[in-house]
């Protein structure tokens, strides 16, 4: 009888490690450029996504701090963390990661995914959207500028000249860049630059269009993005109506955006992961975007700058901030 107790208490015991190997947790890295609103909301959406679908995660999270060497250096580091899956928020973080990738043949059938990435082909990271291959896809945040290039004519149907602040050492800013040029050519205005390499030249970059422009433009550039209040104070104290294509960007005092929910983003990319983890290859599944736009407006922050927005703007506006 003892010795049927015994061994009715050792298969309960062995019973334990049994069950949670059933129950998995997925271990994921993540490699985020810098810390803004639109990013980290990305990050949430993604989190959310998985934590709702009952899908257990430990995430290890890095932030370059909008240092490219710092990238590089997180990028190596996740190839000692050896994750199930590696989510590389932003272009530039995105690009380190790929090259940590090529040097690291014991990673090279870790699923990796992107988001918040602009131009994915431009950047190198897959040679075509409907058929990434290898073990990469993502979601893009590519912009449809001619509706954000048509949100600043509405405001400025005369629009003469426009500046535009980007990080010149982000491929997806000098893509967009590119297009803005290209409607400007179509469309009558030109189009006069401002770059910055770290957000501390925000500030700086922004007073040099002082004078120059109608109106000023930042897309979504993250090193821009990260230090978006520096441009506000330039364009507020000079009486110029500020844009950008990050909808975050809004109740932080831009005028207007029109963009994407960064939250449903990352809920998309994480909507991807789960496929990953139910055995999809990420090679074989196309990058996705995000189509839907949603028109915020910062009526405060206009008058600041001197702007009188017409109600037929007003009445279309998806979110307003008095």
């Amino acid at each position: 009888m003892k010795k049927i107790q015994w061994v009715a208490i050792l298969m309960m015991v062995l019973a334990v490690p049994l069950a949670g190997a059933a129950d998995p947790s997925y271990q994921v890295s993540v490699s985020q450029f810098v810390e803004h609103p639109a990013l980290d909301a990305v990050l949430k959406g993604f989190q959310d996504y998985l934590a709702d679908e009952g899908i257990k995660a430990v995430y290890t999270v890095h932030n370059a701090q909008a240092n490219m060497a710092t990238a590089g250096q997180i990028g190596t580091q996740i190839m000692g963390e050896k994750p199930d899956l590696i989510l590389a928020i932003a272009t530039p973080t995105a690009q380190a990661v790929a090259q940590a990738l090529k040097k690291a043949p014991h990673m090279h059938a870790t699923p990796f995914l992107f988001t918040a990435i602009t131009n994915p082909v431009a950047a190198g990271l897959v040679k075509d959207l409907k058929h990434p291959g290898g073990n990469i896809s993502g979601v893009s945040d590519r912009l449809p500028l001619d509706q954000h290039m048509g949100m600043v004519r509405r405001f400025y149907p005369e629009l003469k000249t426009l500046g535009v602040i980007y990080n010149a050492g982000e491929a997806n800013s000098k893509s967009t860049l590119r297009g803005i040029q290209a409607i400007g050519q179509q469309k009558g205005f030109a189009v006069i630059e401002a770059t910055v390499s770290k957000s501390s030249d925000v500030y700086q970059a922004a007073k040099s269009l002082v004078g120059r422009v109608d109106a000023v433009f930042i897309p979504t550039d993250n090193t821009v993005v990260s230090a978006l209040e520096s441009a506000v104070k330039v364009c507020t104290q000079a009486k110029l109506a500020l844009f950008c294509a990050d909808v975050d960007s809004v109740k932080r005092g831009a005028i207007a955006a029109m963009g994407f929910d960064y939250y449903k983003h990352g809920r998309q990319t994480g909507a991807m992961a789960q496929r990953i983890f139910n055995g999809a290859r990420p090679g074989d599944m196309p990058v996705e975007s995000q189509k839907e736009l949603e028109l915020h407006l910062n009526l405060a922050s206009a008058r600041q700058m001197g702007v009188n927005v017409p109600q037929t703007i007003v009445d279309s506006a998806d979110k307003i901030y008095e």
